[in-house]
């Protein structure tokens, strides 16, 4: 048997494979913390934003923005900004830093897809593919996550066909929705979506959270929860609305709402500064679904151990 993660050291988690990890978050009842960050920005004094992440109570961090096939962190080598390394270690050095599993979304693009609004182009190394989902594997990240950003014309249909490619070539957990609309006319949610997602083999649903999108109610994310839960995968709440910002009373609101519908994993997003989360409102978070006891703990846990 595995540590529940909210409990894990360093060592234990980044020994965990992808059964692993999934056990480990299922044993932690609710009360997983996921930092999205931005890659490619300074958050100050050279350091990453995962790094600032995790010291503010993350138990796992999801990089968004980066480029796979030519990775560049800011802040990860020293003295450098975001610079590509082509050396293969990017990943493994960011695990080191922080002592954290790390993910990475990659976005199932749909050239078809009936737009809302005028698509935003991104470079193949951030789209999900065969070559980035082999690639996502080679740089040894724990899990992807299938998802899109605003704007990038991503669509469930996309998703579930990415779901397939990913259990091929990459060994991690795989995580699969959609958190907004990403510019395309469709629901964001839907019963059909999740189910073809699981038959896929996605280890985790994405949902947004209840209090982020219009409509999605209480009912809705239980309806995805119950079903997740019957196939054996997990669920993941997000805030990725620019809500991250909203301040700490909005979100330990959504906390315990989202809980209470039975997620697994909570998400917190990166778009209220375009970067990361507020700070405080990932300890906020942390202490909403864990108590003040487990969130220090996992900001004093020194990554040695």
């Amino acid at each position: 048997m595995v540590t529940r993660l909210i409990s894990a050291n360093t060592s234990e988690m980044l020994k965990m494979n992808a059964a692993e990890l999934k056990q480990s978050i299922k044993a932690s009842e609710g009360r997983v913390v996921l930092s999205e960050n931005v890659v490619g920005h300074e958050m100050g004094d050279g350091i990453t934003t995962s790094e600032v992440a995790a010291a503010f109570g993350a138990d796992l961090i999801l990089l968004n923005g980066l480029d796979v096939l030519n990775p560049a962190i800011f802040g990860l080598y020293p003295n450098e900004g975001a610079v590509v390394h082509h050396d293969g270690k990017s990943i493994q050095r960011l695990q080191h830093l922080v002592g954290r599993p790390i993910g990475v979304n990659l976005e199932p693009v749909d050239v078809h897809a009936d737009m809302a609004e005028t698509r935003l182009e991104i470079p193949a190394g951030r789209q999900a593919s065969r070559a980035t989902l082999a690639e996502a594997q080679k740089l040894g990240f724990n899990f992807v996550c299938l998802t899109g950003n605003p704007g990038t014309g991503v669509t469930n249909d996309q998703i579930a066909a990415n779901v397939k490619v990913a259990k091929d070539v990459f060994s991690g957990l795989v995580i699969a929705g959609k958190m907004h609309g990403a510019g395309v006319n469709e629901p964001v949610v839907s019963l059909p979506a999740v189910k073809a997602f699981l038959q896929a083999g996605a280890d985790v649903i994405l949902v947004p959270a209840v209090g982020t999108v219009p409509e999605l109610t209480d009912e809705d994310v239980r309806a995805v929860v119950r079903l997740a839960h019957q196939h054996d995968a997990l669920v993941m709440s997000t805030i990725g609305t620019s809500q991250e910002g909203s301040g700490a009373r909005y979100i330990e609101a959504v906390a315990v709402r989202n809980k209470i519908n039975g997620v697994d994993i909570q998400h917190v997003g990166d778009a209220a500064w375009g970067v990361q989360s507020p700070f405080e409102n990932i300890y906020a978070l942390s202490k909403a679904i864990r108590g003040e006891r487990h969130a220090i703990q996992r900001m004093a846990r020194s990554i040695n151990r």
